[in-house]
């Protein structure tokens, strides 16, 4: 037993000792702190040194003098410095050289701050400039154009205000307004196919094996849950509102949803989740819902959703026509390599641009796309082609097809629409709707016309 109590007393001192040389925690509260007794690297040196018996030399000073009263602040100043030792010092004239070209270098760096200062100042000021026009153009918009919509809507001072773009606080009931409602849907319809689309989804897991052996129908498999949630994640992918657990997910997949169960002969088509997004990002739900329906009535949007392969073909023969005549040269040069519109127009025209361009040039085109209609569908077509011709030209067929499918993202409004601007949808002295009737025409009476020669 004296073995056990002259041992224990012992650890315990051993454990005291250990718990009260370092600070830390204990069982209960916290040990006091102690001195600091991190060691420096002098001390660590010395204690080395007496214990290994050598001694570290410092590292040998630099030689290097500096004639200058002033440290480097980059690789730049390294111009003025002296030569090491072990080289031959510069000479008068070479000190001098080099003193007037880090001069000069310097100069030169002034100059490009001033110029960035200059270009900043010139974006902010533009900024400011389009912001009071903006701001300007919504109290004529709302006090002036949109209660008097009928009457002013066609003249000519909404039109010029029309094209500049309309400001984001009145643009979605524009739309509404300039797509109308020729389908008479209400906001208690919406519910209606919403509620099926709902039921729908609900039963498709349990039914989706017995509706592949009754042979359901193309419109019904694309209007499946699983091809839309598809679609819907890769809509507008960079703004993380649209994709599950966003802000408008669930909005997007209820309209689409619902315009599946309204239109079963058109189905949900890949391209139609942007259009619906668009629409969301400028207007309530039910609204959204209205004007997505009577868009995709519209006769263009009606032939290339439901893949009306013979209306395709005149809307694309149509465009040629503008083509040949507004950009011959670049008409010329995809024609030798057989580059045809459908190839690049499909998905410009599936998506109305909000997929090719940057949002806001997006919005904007759609702006005018409410005012002129298809028409202008194919003229910013057109547009595009124009801005980048130059680049275009020197390009062969699988390079223009990859450059079309994914334009630059630095593409501004005001290149664009001034090349869209340059464009004439005038044909001799038939209009976008003349040539078209007469491509439907000579269709029709079976005058395979695949070339712009419609000039008679």
């Amino acid at each position: 037993m004296w073995l056990f109590r002259n041992l224990f007393p012992k650890r315990t001192k051993e454990l005291k000792s250990v718990v009260h040389s370092a600070p830390g925690w204990k069982l209960f509260g916290k040990v006091p702190p102690r001195e600091n007794l991190q060691k420096t690297s002098r001390i660590i040196q010395q204690e080395y040194e007496a214990r290994t018996g050598r001694t570290c030399k410092p590292p040998p000073q630099s030689s290097r003098r500096k004639n200058f009263e002033f440290e480097p602040l980059s690789t730049t100043a390294l111009i003025l410095e002296d030569r090491p030792s072990n080289l031959p010092a510069k000479s008068v004239e070479e000190a001098l050289r080099h003193r007037q070209e880090y001069d000069e270098m310097v100069a030169e760096a002034k100059k490009r701050e001033i110029k960035e200062a200059h270009k900043r100042k010139r974006i902010m000021k533009e900024r400011f400039k389009q912001e009071e026009n903006i701001a300007s153009a919504m109290v004529i918009w709302i006090n002036e154009i949109l209660p008097n919509w009928e009457v002013m809507r066609s003249t000519r001072r909404v039109r010029e205000l029309w094209w500049q773009g309309l400001p984001p606080s009145v643009r979605g009931k524009v739309w509404s307004l300039a797509v109308g409602n020729e389908l008479n849907i209400t906001p208690e319809l919406y519910e209606i196919f919403l509620s099926r689309a709902k039921e729908r989804w609900k039963s498709f897991s349990e039914t989706s094996s017995e509706n592949d052996t009754e042979g359901v129908s193309v419109a019904d498999r694309e209007a499946s849950l699983e091809l839309i949630k598809l679609d819907i994640s890769r809509t507008f992918p960079s703004l993380y509102i649209f994709q599950k657990g966003g802000p408008y997910h669930d909005v997007l997949h209820s309209i689409l949803g619902a315009y599946t169960c309204y239109r079963p002969d058109v189905g949900y088509v890949q391209g139609m989740s942007f259009i619906a997004a668009v629409l969301i990002l400028n207007l309530e739900e039910a609204d959204a819902f209205i004007a997505f329906a009577n868009l995709l009535n519209k006769p263009c949007q009606l032939a290339f959703f439901r893949v009306d392969h013979s209306m395709m073909l005149k809307y694309f023969a149509t465009f040629e026509v503008f083509f040949e005549e507004n950009l011959s040269k670049l008409f010329l040069h995809f024609k030798s390599y057989s580059l045809t519109p459908d190839i690049y127009l499909i998905d410009w025209i599936f998506t109305l641009y909000s997929k090719s361009l940057p949002l806001d040039l997006a919005c904007r085109v759609w702006d005018v796309f409410c005012r002129d209609g298809e028409e202008f569908l194919f003229r910013t077509g057109l547009g595009i082609l124009r801005l980048y011709e130059d680049i275009l030209l020197q390009m062969d067929f699988i390079h223009i097809a990859q450059f079309l499918t994914k334009l630059p993202e630095d593409i501004t409004s005001e290149k664009l629409f001034s090349c869209i601007a340059a464009i004439q949808m005038q044909n001799s002295t038939k209009k976008w709707t003349q040539v078209f009737a007469s491509v439907m025409k000579d269709i029709k009476e079976g005058e395979k016309n695949s070339s712009p020669a419609l000039k008679s």
